[in-house]
């Protein structure tokens, strides 16, 4: 049952994430009207980074509070937890996505229709509309949270009780430079969900590619330089 409860308190994370990080985006279209300005993006990434910082503080203790099969898979790999745990919290993620845009679409029909119930639109104009930019800065974007949560929640040396704010600010920062390029997902099932609901499929497989091998090269350089040292150190 301890299995059962943090697969559930995965869902509930990710449901938190898709459910508010998109809501702020047809808020904010709704109020600034469909061009991308600063009080919109300010918007959009505090609530993406206040839905995850909120979330760590409170299921951390439950599951990790990964929210994110690109978080989970590095994890799994370093041995943090194990294979069967690892598949479990990646498919309660998916669900959670799902339900989440979907409750999204029941709510908001005709104005989530507007903005793909949030899905990221692919790489922009500003990288000439490339897959190959949109992939390599989705998987930088994905390496530095990574990076960010192996070394405040994972790193027994990290400063007690930051890791939420870190990594909603980390969140907050990627999204600020993040979604005028590619949209910012660094999160497949963030990005799964809404294109489930609004049938937008184009760019989509940057947004598994880039975060997935982003976050294995973070999660192995920080594993074994870091953070595996700080555990067998005697200082």
């Amino acid at each position: 049952m301890v299995a059962g409860r943090a697969w559930f308190a995965e869902a509930l994370c990710t449901f938190a994430l898709v459910f508010f990080g998109p809501l702020s985006i047809i808020v904010s279209s709704t109020m600034f009207g469909d061009t991308l300005n600063l009080e919109g993006l300010l918007i959009i990434s505090l609530a993406h980074g206040g839905a995850i910082g909120l979330m760590v503080y409170a299921f951390g203790h439950v599951s990790g509070a990964h929210i994110n099969p690109a978080v989970t898979i590095p994890m799994i790999i370093t041995k943090r937890i194990g294979i069967k745990d690892g598949i479990g919290y990646i498919v309660f993620q998916i669900i959670g996505a799902i339900i989440a845009a979907f409750t999204l679409k029941a709510i908001f029909p005709v104005l989530g229709a507007k903005v793909n119930f949030g899905t990221q639109g692919g790489p922009s104009a500003l990288l000439g509309n490339s897959a190959m930019s949109g992939f390599a800065l989705e998987l930088v974007f994905t390496f530095f949270l990574v990076t960010v949560i192996f070394m405040t929640a994972v790193h027994k040396k990290a400063p007690a009780g930051m890791y939420g704010l870190v990594i909603g600010g980390m969140i907050f920062l990627l999204h600020l430079v993040g979604i005028p390029l590619t949209g910012a997902s660094m999160n497949p099932a963030r990005t799964l969900g809404p294109a489930l609901a609004s049938g937008y499929w184009d760019f989509h497989w940057i947004y598994w590619a880039g975060p997935i091998i982003g976050g294995i090269i973070a999660g192995l350089i920080m594993h074994y330089v870091f953070v595996k040292k700080a555990e067998t150190s005697s200082a």
